[in-house]
């Protein structure tokens, strides 16, 4: 006879669990796997990038008549142009995205933990709108919905497209934080709530004083990952017409004539304008993802 099987063919000999039961959606994408992915390049990876610069207008000099010290010098004439026109004001968009996105995110994660079953149903509803929507098509509703212009006691105040662009970009960005912001606090054991509770600790108290200071270490990884994103997605506001790295890197072309022995050593500029921006935030976030990480 076939030896009886405990917890099948028999009954079970303990009551401990082997396998806990499958949750439909408790599988999560991992909020760090752009950070990740950018930390582990090698640090020779720039200087990869500025060797294929360097040799595309070598490469390109047999289609055109441009040399390739005509092409850097080109180019270095139009650096501060881009850098100090463009690439600053492309930071300072991601700055004020962030800013405001996490604002907004911080109170719509608070709100997706409430009590008022209400308000957590519309704010669950928000986060996933704007966490599910293409960036370019929020920018684009934002560039076509918000006015040119507003009158304010007889004042016309005239409403800039990086103006918008900075609203558009805040929103996704509000909804991935608000994301961190209420997994943070589920994060925390229960017994840090029941704690407080039995020492007749309100929820109010419970929350400031007790919870979110310990979520504000969890959450410092996952919001650098997200500011790096944020900073990679602002080329699309050239889409729009904001004047920012993309847009003037391109007209430096224009005004040059768009000769091909100049295109990669422009863009391959761009490209390591943002990669020497990024990559340190990358490295930064992953070295405080592991000195904040739970020891067990």
């Amino acid at each position: 006879m076939a030896r009886d099987i405990p917890g099948i063919a028999a009954p079970a000999r303990t009551d401990l669990p082997v396998l806990k039961p499958f949750r439909p959606g408790s599988f999560a994408p991992d909020s760090m796997a752009w950070s990740r992915w950018l930390a582990g390049l090698p640090p020779w990876t720039p200087l990869a990038l500025l060797a294929v610069a360097f040799a595309w207008p070598t490469v390109a000099v047999a289609q055109t008549d441009m040399s390739a010290g005509e092409a850097w010098g080109i180019l270095v004439r139009w650096i501060p142009f881009i850098v100090g026109s463009g690439f600053v004001f492309t930071v300072l968009i991601s700055i004020l995205s962030m800013l405001i996105g996490t604002l907004l995110g911080a109170m719509l994660g608070l709100a997706q933990i409430s009590k008022n079953g209400l308000v957590r149903r519309f704010a669950w509803s928000v986060t996933q709108l704007f966490r599910n929507s293409p960036w370019l098509v929020i920018l684009y509703i934002v560039l076509l919905a918000l006015p040119f212009e507003v009158v304010i006691f007889g004042a016309v105040l005239a409403i800039p497209d990086w103006v918008k662009a900075v609203f558009g970009l805040s929103l996704p960005i509000m909804a991935n934080i608000s994301e961190i912001v209420r997994g943070a606090v589920q994060s925390v054991p229960t017994a840090q709530w029941e704690a407080s509770e039995s020492l007749a600790f309100s929820r109010r108290q419970t929350l400031w004083q007790i919870i979110l200071p310990q979520c504000f270490k969890r959450m410092i990884p996952p919001w650098m990952n997200w500011y790096a994103i944020l900073t990679m997605a602002t080329p699309l506001c050239s889409l729009l017409g904001v004047e920012e790295t993309i847009t003037l890197t391109r007209q430096a072309l224009e005004a040059e004539n768009n000769r091909p022995a100049l295109l990669v050593p422009f863009y391959g500029f761009a490209l390591i304008l943002f990669f020497a921006y990024c990559y340190p935030i990358a490295r930064w976030t992953i070295s405080l993802e592991r000195k904040f990480a739970v020891k067990l």
